[in-house]
């Protein structure tokens, strides 16, 4: 019975035997070698219809079309006759509306864009103007017209159906300057050094009077009079000293007494301190003091590094707490999910910015809106009165709440 006992191993290798004693053949694997396409980038090529590249429904034909639509008129009106051949304004105002699209800001960004890209290649027609003509552009002509063509856009909005000018839904946000957030400078304080400064100046004018002891002078009229103090007067007063010092050391030459001499010497050294005081401390103070004045105009604040700027209470952080931070306040009107006018402002509060922002509306060729939709931020009588008219024909219907309506509608 053992002789005849099958293991596993015997039966699979009994299987594997042909039927008829022969081998079975196994079929040999063809080497096929790897096929790809035709590469050769030194081969010269050629785009006939660049614009055949471009989708349907790309950005960069509604930039093309847009710009396309604005008279050649209003831009030509900005360039000078003669000289050098420009590039042409709506090339130009393309590529960089196009790349700004493309939240490419820089001018040497625009640069690359227009060798690069193939949208920016075909608004530029393959033209590749450098970053100095594109700075040059946007800083000087484009900013001369852009308020001018962001009405030609808006005027063909309504022209073809997009917006109506119905319905003005009016909103602010503020927007961080690009300044040191340290580098602040406050009214307050500013008129505060300023009325210490003068203090101070009314008591060396005090001193230096008792020193010359001049009679019916600018130095007795400031100090006993208190009068205001200038720049002009305080220039008056320091040749004033400088003709002293100057008839001293005359008189020193002249004196042949030792004690004498020495007495003037002292007066003279005194003299000549209080002039480098007022040149070198109290004029620079005094000029300082009146350029902040000027640079604060109805602001109470602005920053060193962004004179413009005004510091505003922002909610930046993750925590949502108000922080001082220069800025600018924007106003935009909107409809549609279009943008239909904007003002900037240096003023923190939006109710402060509602009348400006509507005057300059009105100044432009945009129709007037039929009504204004704003939130409790622009509810105020000064704001009321302003719209209802000085005829009480109202300049516009409005639907602004003010701050306590909300709550004045609960039932406690």
């Amino acid at each position: 019975m053992s002789n005849h006992m099958i293991t596993r191993e015997n039966y699979n290798t009994q299987m594997t035997l042909p039927l008829d004693g022969k081998e079975e053949k196994t079929p040999a694997k063809r080497n096929l070698a790897p096929t790809f396409k035709p590469y050769d980038n030194r081969q010269v090529q050629m785009i006939y219809d660049i614009e055949s590249l471009i989708p349907e429904h790309h950005v960069a034909r509604v930039v093309d079309e847009m710009v396309e639509a604005i008279p050649d008129k209003q831009l030509f009106s900005h360039y000078k006759g003669g000289g050098r051949s420009s590039y042409h304004p709506k090339m130009m105002l393309q590529i960089i509306l196009y790349a700004y699209s493309q939240k490419v800001y820089s001018c040497r960004g625009i640069e690359k864009l227009v060798k690069e890209n193939i949208p920016a290649m075909w608004l530029s027609a393959m033209q590749q103007p450098d970053f100095r003509t594109i700075n040059e552009f946007r800083g000087e002509r484009m900013k001369a017209f852009m308020d001018e063509l962001f009405e030609v856009m808006i005027l063909k909005l309504i022209k073809e159906h997009y917006i109506t000018m119905e319905n003005y839904f009016l909103d602010g946000t503020k927007i961080e300057a690009n300044a040191n957030k340290y580098s602040f400078v406050w009214k307050k304080s500013t008129l505060k050094f300023e009325e210490k400064s003068k203090e101070k100046i009314q008591e060396t004018l005090k001193h230096i009077h008792e020193l010359t002891q001049l009679e019916a002078g600018t130095g007795q009229k400031e100090s006993d009079q208190h009068t205001e103090i200038t720049e002009q007067n305080l220039e008056e007063i320091a040749k004033e000293i400088e003709e002293k010092v100057e008839t001293l050391t005359e008189e020193i030459e002249k004196e042949t007494d030792t004690s004498i001499r020495k007495e003037k010497r002292k007066k003279r050294s005194q003299l000549k301190k209080s002039v480098k005081q007022i040149r070198e401390d109290f004029l620079p103070r005094m000029a300082r003091y009146k350029e902040q004045k000027e640079m604060f105009g109805d602001r109470n604040s602005y920053s060193k590094t962004d004179k413009d700027a005004t510091f505003m209470r922002m909610k930046g952080d993750h925590m949502k707490n108000g922080q001082l931070k220069p800025g600018y306040n924007v106003q935009k009107g909107t409809e549609n999910q279009f943008i239909l006018f904007y003002t900037i402002h240096q003023r923190p509060t939006d109710t402060r910015c509602f009348i400006p922002h509507m005057e300059k509306l009105a100044s432009t060729s945009l129709p007037m809106p039929q009504t204004v939709i704003a939130d409790a931020g622009y509810g105020s009588e000064e704001n009321y009165v302003y719209a209802v008219g000085d005829e009480k024909e109202p300049r516009f219907e409005f639907l602004i709440p003010y701050g306590s309506y909300v709550k004045e509608q609960t039932r406690t």
